[in-house]
């Protein structure tokens, strides 16, 4: 069997009404024909684009490997946990939700979809909306989008760098234009279209309404401060600790060694996304790996530590799943 190592990862560009030719922000080289709206990192059907594995599929090598890739944290051992992505919206995203774990078996899915976002760019204004306002309802809500006045009860947040953002199934929303997202969500792609300022697509009324909550956890996330890493110049960011994922921020100046390790005596896949600079990841007895501003690197857990040696300066994000029950995060608008 191949020794498993380090793997970098093909970003999968997406095409979306709502999305823009201009992905500079974080890919300056990449030139596009056609409005791109998310670039896939570690869906399904992603593929690996180094070493011995190379154009092997996540899903794929997770069925094959099991926990030596996803981990023992992993609530199934033989499907990649989590997809994470960028989003550059040019335009409003339709107005949807994610059905939770409970809602999306009853329709007979394996799982819901919770997510967060962390806010790599803003603009000035930039603007999401998260859940309904206070006091409404799900049939007022229902009413709303036949009168085609759906975004009026809707709560419109503004949105800046460096922010992350909890969004538990259930929670109807929305992304406004002007922010680039780096999406963490649970590895399930369904979404019911619930209003889409009248585009030409189809919308998914019977099961979106039965998914919608009206009271959720979602909110911008409740975080302590950065703290110095071993007293030197690089920064470490709690983001966000949830039922399933947490995501920590790193702002590397000196080279730094971590864990495949979760808590509980288990393990976990670690991805990580560059969103600033670049640097070098390497494990022992393995060929090292680039990670520069847009790639994802997946460490599968059976390689039990590896370093993080930045090129001048390098700034990732580190998403991996929890090892026990945690609770939802605190939040706030």
């Amino acid at each position: 069997m191949t020794q498993l190592y380090p793997l970098l990862m093909s970003p999968a560009f997406d095409p979306r009404p709502w999305g823009t030719l201009d992905l500079s922000a974080i890919y300056p080289n990449h030139k596009f024909n056609e409005r791109i709206g998310e670039a896939w990192l570690t869906g399904d059907h992603c593929v690996v684009v180094n070493g011995p594995l190379a154009k092997r599929t996540l899903a794929d090598l997770s069925k094959e490997l099991g926990a030596e890739l996803v981990g023992t944290a992993a609530r199934d051992p033989q499907r990649f946990p989590l997809l994470l992505k960028f989003l550059f919206p040019e335009e409003k995203l339709s107005v949807q939700v994610h059905p939770d774990d409970v809602t999306a078996q009853q329709f007979g899915e394996p799982w819901g979809k919770t997510e967060c976002w962390y806010v790599a760019h803003a603009k000035a204004g930039s603007q999401i909306a998260l859940g309904l306002k206070p006091g409404v309802t799900r049939a007022q809500f229902a009413e709303s989008i036949e009168e085609k006045r759906a975004e009026e009860l809707l709560q419109w947040v503004n949105v800046y760098q460096g922010e992350m953002i909890y969004v538990a199934g259930g929670t109807v929303h929305t992304l406004g234009p002007g922010a680039v997202i780096v999406e963490t969500q649970q590895q399930s792609d369904t979404t019911y279209r619930l209003y889409d300022y009248g585009r030409p697509r189809r919308l998914h009324l019977e099961r979106g309404l039965a998914s919608v909550k009206e009271h959720t956890a979602s909110g911008k996330v409740i975080r302590p401060a950065p703290a110095s890493i071993d007293g030197g110049n690089s920064r470490f960011s709690s983001m966000i600790r949830a039922p399933y994922f947490k995501v920590d921020l790193f702002e590397l100046k000196e080279p730094h060694v971590f864990s495949t390790a979760a808590d509980g005596g288990k393990t976990s896949v670690q991805i990580l996304v560059a969103v600033e600079g670049c640097g070098v990841v390497e494990a022992q007895g393995r060929d090292p790996v680039t990670l520069a501003k847009g790639d994802a690197v997946v460490i599968p857990a059976v390689v039990e530590s590896f370093m993080v040696r930045p090129q001048w300066a390098v700034e990732f994000l580190i998403a991996s799943l929890p090892g026990g029950l945690v609770p939802e995060p605190a939040t706030r608008m």
